[in-house]
């Protein structure tokens, strides 16, 4: 992989706030580009940060000050990280110490990755028995199964690597694991259909 650019993202959450302090940190790493937005990390939709990932290719370098000024929770990190992994893209921490093409920044974010899945399993796991409760009670409806439009035309955009899967998600008003699911029974569905009786 060629050496690429240095690109430095700053973020603080109101216009009062000063980026001085992480501007200065990361100005010692040899900036290439900057990113600088004043804006709530609620969410992944902020101009600056489009722009970046936008800009970014293969063999860049994203420098951050630390992890909440690029993604203010678990779920995002991780999406945008698989995003930056599949298009040959490291990302650097500073304050964490977190350099993702090392094999210990790799390791930490798998331990990261892993602790997710964990939460994420004891969370269904309650959900699960919240449901069998509701359902003896009498009292479970169950819900609307969601789906996509055109989960065709989603699943060739991502196959082809047209769009990421966080982007097809936002765009469809799905959540990751449903898209995740919905691309994998229709995969399913297509290779059925295509095998030769």
């Amino acid at each position: 992989m060629s050496k690429g650019a240095n690109l430095g993202y700053v973020r603080v959450s109101t216009v009062e706030q000063n980026e001085a302090r992480q501007v200065e940190a990361l100005e010692k790493r040899g900036i290439d580009k900057w990113f600088i937005e004043k804006v709530s990390g609620k969410n992944m939709d902020r101009p600056k940060l489009r722009e970046m990932l936008d800009y970014a290719r293969e063999g860049d370098t994203v420098l951050i000050h630390d992890l909440s000024r690029i993604s203010r929770n678990l779920a995002d990190l991780l999406t945008l990280l698989e995003d930056f992994e599949r298009r040959g893209i490291s990302l650097v921490s500073l304050h964490e110490n977190i350099d993702t093409c090392t094999p210990m920044g790799k390791l930490t974010l798998s331990i990261i990755g892993s602790i997710n899945e964990f939460e994420r399993a004891n969370l269904l796991e309650r959900q699960r028995e919240g449901i069998a409760i509701a359902k003896r009670a009498g009292k479970y409806k169950g819900r609307k199964p969601v789906e996509v439009e055109d989960i065709a035309a989603v699943y060739h955009d991502w196959v082809m690597r047209h769009k990421s899967k966080a982007q097809l998600a936002r765009e469809n008003g799905v959540s990751r694991p449903t898209l995740d699911r919905l691309l994998r029974e229709y995969e399913r569905e297509k290779i059925a259909k295509e095998r030769p009786e």
